[in-house]
């Protein structure tokens, strides 16, 4: 009999086992899913006015290392970072010049290299320079290899920011990112419906708030209106860093306790209205038991519904039961009044 050996014994057991794995894939993979997102709220770090440029830059560095470590162990696909990260108080605001010039992109670069040492993405929020010698108050997308993917630059930043030499962005971008689609605001951004309308047309499957201030009921109006997830990462540990779902609902929190908080959102999901889809949310529900989950957050009349199942996406399973999502059914309803007869002359 044949008998393999040596090397080429170990190549075909190679090529078996390739055979194998390929076989036991299942029939198509899901583009979207389960994502675990960690958010920070530390208050800023307080250092000295004497203290040199470089060594504010090296506390800064050690706070965030510290900050990361208490989220690292749930092994996050996303960390985020409230606005102005690596702004000291403390220094007056020659001081800060000098620092920033001095600081350029080492914390940046500090968070890259997390980001690439734990295969996760990053947000790093904080005052950059541009080439021209003007500021931007921005957040850099980094991913899991530690390369920048994406900058927003606040299209909304304060009259004060003005003043202070900061400019206002142009541009609202959708970063790609291998979970899904991510839009960002920060601060006083959530306060203007140019950029929500822009990111509500977008559909964007979250929106990463980075902040000084909380926003109120305005963080579960961004995720109900642009119909996404949203995290919200706010400096102190007295304002609420929480993560929500489209409903506006909190999935997780920090609290007088913690600074952080991290949870695993499913970004797999759609809002549909009751309103002719009882019926085909039931047989849905029989079909898939509790492979899909149908939130009702009540007296809202919409409902959050989330594959998750391994293979058949929330898409899928609207196109088979023939569910109407939530703004399809708002925009037919606002065609059908306008049709003859339906309005009183």
């Amino acid at each position: 009999m044949f008998k393999l050996t040596g090397n080429l014994a170990q190549f075909a057991g190679i090529c078996l086992l390739s055979v194998v794995c390929f076989l036991v894939q299942p029939v198509h993979a899901k583009n979207k899913g389960f994502v675990t997102i960690a958010t920070l709220g530390p208050s800023p770090i307080t250092v000295s006015s004497s203290t040199e440029p470089q060594q504010v830059v090296n506390r800064v560095i050690a706070h965030w290392k510290s900050q990361f470590s208490r989220v690292l162990p749930d092994k996050p696909d996303l960390i985020v970072v409230p606005e102005a990260c690596d702004r000291p108080r403390g220094l007056s605001s020659d001081k800060l010049d000098q620092y920033f010039l001095i600081r350029k992109n080492q914390v940046r670069d500090y968070f890259a290299q997390v980001a690439r040492e734990n295969h996760c993405y990053m947000v790093y929020s904080a005052k950059r320079a541009m080439e021209d010698g003007t500021w931007r108050n921005s957040s850099v997308m980094i991913d899991r290899e530690g390369k920048v993917v994406g900058i927003y630059n606040k299209n909304h930043p304060t009259i004060g920011e003005n003043k202070g030499g900061i400019l206002s962005g142009r541009d609202a971008p959708v970063i790609e990112c291998d979970f899904g689609r991510v839009v960002f605001a920060i601060c006083f951004d959530l306060n203007f419906d140019e950029i929500r309308l822009k990111y509500a047309k977008a559909k964007p499957d979250l929106i990463v708030f980075s902040s000084m201030y909380h926003g109120g009921m305005m963080q579960a109006y961004w995720a109900y209106s642009c119909r996404s997830h949203f995290v919200g990462a706010i400096a102190g540990r007295a304002t609420p860093s929480q993560i929500r779902n489209p409903l506006g609902q909190v999935l997780a929190s920090n609290t007088n306790y913690f600074d952080h908080a991290v949870a695993t959102a499913n970004l797999d999901c759609a809002l549909v209205h009751l309103d002719e889809n009882w019926a085909r949310l039931r047989a849905m529900n029989d079909k898939y038991g509790s492979a899909v989950k149908i939130t009702d957050p009540g007296e809202l009349g919409s409902v959050l519904i989330a594959s998750e199942h391994d293979t058949v996406s929330i898409d899928e399973m609207i196109e088979e039961f023939d569910l109407e999502r939530l703004d399809d059914y708002l925009a037919r309803s606002l065609a059908h009044r306008v049709k003859p007869g339906n309005m009183e002359k």
